[in-house]
């Protein structure tokens, strides 16, 4: 391919790229398995689920039934399998009712049938049944105070395990004595299957104990019931080693790295040269953005340890502590706090999004950086500290269209972060 007309043009490419390569349809054929002497069933969860779910009927001959749960918007069209959708980040009723009938449908199993388990990120909202004992509610209270806490997504995964009825290996269980096979989409640093969803079909070695020291750390209020739950250790999940896992199969088919692998094919075809910096950072993402930041720029002016024309590549998933009152999400408060690093430093360009389209809360993916960013956000009167502080990322962007939107991507494995360093002389 030719290069792009411009930085912004590039990066945009390569994010595209990146989401294209996560697609379920090109992902899930080579994994699905061999017909069962009894009936396939097919359930999942996650914002890829329902195109997951539509891989799978465009490449399965036989008969199936099924039922998969994704976020509002994220539906796409099945003929054999239902498509439910309900709310992510925080869940609702839909979800609550969505969980409860795929736990329904696994029930009374025999051995000759397979379970087809289709499981991505947001899953983990999208299942929101609770142990008896626990409202939705609670749940919902739970979900707002871990997403502002700065929790890492395994720890807030953690905590979740131990206060539903259908992750941490219950979905599994509830299948016993059916063959699963599970194909997963990961958007965790590390891809363990766990923390995927928080794992609704694999054995978990966490305790409630593990939970509630989490919750202690991050000094999140729990209502008095879901305390009772993790103090009692009535919350405790399905343990890797349970005889019920023994036909338990699970598969990860597209996880972050193949999405920054991508990007970086496109970089190499516009003549720069990429540079993987891993697939797992984790972290407040204004931390993230300051260190990027100070290696960009001793890229741009030292020419070391890299040089230009190049582009730092990387993912995982960051976390903000929302002490302000502005909109997010994590991937604009990276982007932010990278500009305020650089300072205008000339040939930098950045480009930060969430491979699903929805940064924070917002239906925004990301955003766009360039040298001039915050030298156009002072003219507009907003300086750009008082806008990190606020955490109010897209506010800032938005502000200046910059916003990256994609729509429904229909995937999902995590954040994706571009740092371009071209030659000024």
């Amino acid at each position: 391919m030719s290069a792009p007309a411009s930085p912004r043009a590039l990066l945009q490419q390569m994010f595209e790229a990146a989401i294209s390569a996560a697609q379920p349809s090109h992902c899930i054929p080579p994994h699905l398995p061999e017909a069962p002497k009894g009936r396939l069933i097919v359930i999942g969860a996650g914002k890829a689920s329902a195109a997951m779910a539509q891989a799978v009927e465009a490449h399965w001959p036989g008969p199936l039934e099924g039922l998969v749960v994704t976020r509002y918007g994220y539906g796409m069209p099945c003929e054999r399998i239902e498509i439910l959708e309900a709310a992510h980040p925080v869940p609702d009723a839909a979800g609550l009712d969505a969980a409860r009938r795929i736990l329904e449908r696994v029930q009374g199993l025999s051995a000759d049938d397979t379970v087809l388990c289709l499981i991505s990120g947001g899953g983990s909202a999208l299942l929101p049944l609770p142990l008896p004992g626990i409202s939705l509610e609670d749940k919902q209270a739970v979900s707002r105070a871990l997403l502002k806490s700065g929790a890492s997504i395994s720890e807030m995964n953690c905590v979740r395990r131990h206060l539903s009825a259908i992750k941490g290996g219950r979905l599994a269980a509830a299948c016993h004595p059916a063959r699963v096979l599970t194909l997963l989409i990961s958007d965790v640093p590390g891809d363990k299957p766990c923390d995927i969803a928080s794992g609704p079909t694999v054995g978990d070695s966490t305790s409630c104990a593990d939970a509630l020291a989490i919750i202690q750390r991050y000094r999140i209020t729990l209502p008095p019931q879901v305390l009772a739950v993790l103090e009692s250790g009535a919350g405790e999940s399905i343990k890797p080693d349970d005889a019920r896992l023994t036909r338990c199969e699970t598969r990860i088919i597209a996880a972050p790295r193949l999405a920054l692998e991508a990007a970086a094919e496109v970089a190499r075809a516009a003549g720069i040269q990429p540079w993987l910096l891993g697939d797992s950072y984790e972290g407040e993402a204004r931390d993230v953005g300051k260190v990027m930041g100070s290696l960009a720029r001793e890229c741009a002016t030292r020419q070391h340890p890299f040089q230009a024309p190049c582009v730092l590549i990387s993912g995982g998933e960051t976390t903000v502590t929302v002490r302000g009152s502005g909109r997010g999400g994590r991937n604009v408060e990276f982007l932010l706090s990278l500009g305020i690093t650089l300072a205008g430093t000339p040939g930098v360009h950045a480009l930060a999004g969430d491979t699903d389209g929805v940064d924070g809360l917002e239906e925004i993916a990301g955003a766009y950086l360039a040298p001039d960013t915050l030298a156009r956000a002072w003219a507009l009167g907003m300086p750009p500290l008082a806008s990190l502080d606020n955490n109010d990322g897209h506010g800032f962007f938005g502000a200046l269209g910059d916003a990256v939107i994609t729509g429904p991507t229909l995937t999902n494995v995590n954040d994706f972060r571009a740092v371009l360093i071209l030659p000024t002389a």
